[in-house]
């Protein structure tokens, strides 16, 4: 690129791109410089906060090509609900093809497609494009896991042999907007929300560093997956209640629990096994990630709730419910873990510095929509091991034609 710094615009206005533009705090070369939404209060309202944390002076624009077309903006992060990816994508392609604007590249947040069909056009579109493209996992990128990483593979595996065994679990008490809970808008249920985080985070521990994903062949997976809480009658009614009517979970329910176990083969022929654990049936102080590493003589352990700042406050404390001491908090009494930074913690910023650097470079950021369409190939085999109850050779037949039960709104385990 002949710039030197990156001008950067949002497509979606909600949680996740409020979390992005937070960590913009620790990124440089780049500024936040529009917000495209469907909803014009919440992109005016995001593209406030990215002006007073002086991260860019980001103006909301009233399509996707309109921002392609303005030369201030350069890349493009894909923050918008699962269900219009694919669809936002192809405006991005056609706006380019039409001549309407240049970009360098683009991001796309977790999970890159709702099925496989959907991840793998998304490829396809950026490839048609000439863009380069990152995929937005932020767990690979989280300071302790990468911390992580760098020792056992430094100290342990030279002395003592690779790793062999990765576990992760994210858990908490469920999503933040209705249509996260309608399987048929987001893909599933809680499998497809939150175990692509814990999938790519075991596999980026287990690979060799400097060596790609493609290091490890998957040669089997089985999975779990069942709703423990939010099906019952009190818990179903007040979903009802909070998505005036539109989440039934009665007879159109969603997964709030799932585990899988991945079984790989390394290029020596060696097993690895990946465990995971999702949930969106956790009640404690709030959002908690667990990741850990075992090799012959060793381990690694990252439990985001053993914070270093605890706070606690009596019954008297009365006050209004939110999350500014960890995500998806549950409480507002008694004593409290808090994460001091939730952006740096989870990895959003250096991500974000990752992606802005790579883009700046002219090169593919390291995770990019080919560890997207992975992920999600293993997360639909994952679903056909829960409908068929049995374990599933990797890959299986039909994988690109696949679509979940769940996700076709036909899921239902009390039926």
């Amino acid at each position: 690129m002949a710039k030197k710094r990156l001008g950067v615009g949002f497509i979606g206005a909600g949680f996740i791109t409020r979390f992005h533009i937070r960590s913009w705090v620790g990124v440089r070369d780049a500024d936040i410089l529009g917000i495209v939404s469907r909803t014009k209060e919440r992109a005016e309202e995001a593209a406030a906060l990215a002006r007073k944390l002086n991260v860019g002076q980001a103006r909301v624009y009233d399509s996707i090509t309109e921002m392609v077309a303005d030369p201030a903006i350069d890349a493009l992060w894909i923050c918008s609900p699962n269900y219009t990816r694919l669809e936002v994508m192809e405006e991005i392609v056609d706006a380019l093809a039409r001549g309407k604007g240049e970009l360098v590249g683009v991001t796309c947040e977790k999970p890159l497609g709702r099925n496989v069909k959907e991840a793998r056009r998304m490829l396809e579109l950026v490839e048609q494009a000439g863009l380069l493209d990152g995929y937005l996992e932020n767990q690979v990128f989280a300071p302790a896991v990468v911390r992580g990483k760098e020792l056992i593979w430094k100290r342990g595996v030279p002395l003592c042999g690779r790793p062999y065994l990765a576990r992760a679990a994210e858990e908490h008490s469920g999503p933040h907007e209705p249509w996260f809970w309608d399987g048929t808008l987001q893909g599933g249920g809680v499998l497809n929300d939150m175990m692509c985080h814990s999938v790519e985070e075991a596999r980026f521990m287990l690979t060799p560093p400097g060596k790609p994903r493609q290091a490890l062949t998957p040669v089997r997976l089985t999975a779990y997956a069942t709703c423990l809480k939010w099906q019952r009658p009190d818990y179903a009614r007040q979903l009802s209640q909070q998505s005036q009517g539109q989440t039934d979970y009665l007879r159109r329910p969603a997964e709030d629990f799932a585990r899988s176990l991945i079984e790989y083969r390394d290029e020596a022929g060696e097993i690895l096994v990946v465990e995971t654990t999702t949930s969106w049936c956790y009640v404690g102080a709030g959002l908690r990630l667990t990741m850990e590493l075992f090799g012959p003589e060793y381990s690694v352990l990252v439990n985001t709730l053993d914070s270093s700042l605890r706070v606690f406050f009596s019954r008297r404390v009365k006050g209004e419910a939110g999350e500014d001491f960890v995500e998806k908090q549950n409480a507002e009494t008694g004593l409290m873990p808090v994460i001091p930074c939730e952006e740096v913690e989870y990895g959003y910023v250096d991500e974000n510095r990752h992606m802005v650097q790579s883009f700046l470079a002219g090169r593919r950021p390291e995770e990019n929509f080919s560890d997207g369409l992975n992920v999600t190939e293993l997360l639909m085999t994952a679903y056909m091991s829960v409908e068929q109850g049995r374990t599933i050779e990797f890959p299986p037949p039909d994988l690109d034609s696949y679509v979940p039960a769940v996700a076709r709104g036909e899921w239902n385990p009390r039926r």
